[in-house]
C-alpha cells in the first residue's frame, strides 16, 4: 500500500516538473508579460494555501484520501492538457488554481494515508521516503525528461505530464480500501 502511495505521489507531483521549469518560458514566448506570468504563478500558490488551510482537510474527509488522490490525478491531467493546447490567459487563469488540488490536496491525502498505514515508530522514515522518492527524486528525474520533451515538442510535452497523472489513477483505486 505504501509503495502505491509513493508511486502515485511521484507521478502526480513529478508531473509539475515541466510546469516549474518551462511554464514561464512558454508564457514569455507567447507574449505574456512578466507581470501577468507572476500573477498566474501567484494564483496557483494562493490556491495551494487555500487548500492547505481551509478546504483540504474537509475535502479529504468527504472524498477519502484515495478519492482525493484520484481528484489530484484528474486535475493534473486537465491542467497539463490545457497547458499543452493553449497560452490563452483566460484558459491559464482557469487552470492555475488546480495547483491547490494537484499539490496541496494530494500532499494532505498522502499524509493522512501515511498516518493510517505506517506502523508506529516508522512515521518519520515513511515521510522521508515519501519526500525523497515521491517528491524529490521523481521531480528531479522528470525535470530532466521535461527538458528533452520541451526541446523536442514544446508545449505538447505537457501531454506527457498529463499521461503521468493518468497513470496515477489506478494506483489511487488500489488505495481505496485504506481510506
Amino acid at each position: 500500500v505504501f509503495r502505491h502511495l509513493v508511486l502515485a505521489a511521484a507521478l502526480i507531483l513529478g508531473s509539475h516538473a515541466m510546469h516549474d521549469a518551462f511554464a514561464v518560458i512558454r508564457w514569455r514566448a507567447a507574449g505574456i508579460s512578466p507581470a501577468t506570468a507572476s500573477l498566474l504563478w501567484s494564483e496557483s500558490v494562493a490556491a495551494e494555501v487555500l487548500v492547505f488551510f481551509a478546504m483540504g482537510p474537509a475535502l479529504i474527509t468527504r472524498l477519502t484520501p484515495a478519492g482525493a488522490i484520484a481528484l489530484a490525478a484528474l486535475a493534473g491531467a486537465l491542467r497539463w492538457t490545457v497547458m499543452a493546447q493553449t497560452s490563452d490567459i483566460v484558459a491559464l487563469a482557469l487552470v492555475q488554481p488546480l495547483h491547490g488540488i494537484t499539490f496541496a490536496l494530494l500532499h494532505l491525502a498522502c499524509m493522512r494515508l501515511i498516518a493510517r498505514i505506517v506502523p508506529d515508530g516508522l512515521e518519520g522514515t515513511a515521510q522521508a521516503i515519501y519526500a525523497t522518492v515521491g517528491i524529490g527524486a521523481a521531480t528531479a528525474l522528470i525535470t530532466l525528461l521535461a527538458g528533452v520533451l520541451y526541446s523536442g515538442l514544446g508545449a505538447q510535452g505537457f501531454l506527457a505530464m498529463a499521461a503521468l497523472c493518468g497513470l496515477a489513477l489506478p494506483l489511487s483505486y488500489k488505495l481505496r480500501h485504506v481510506s
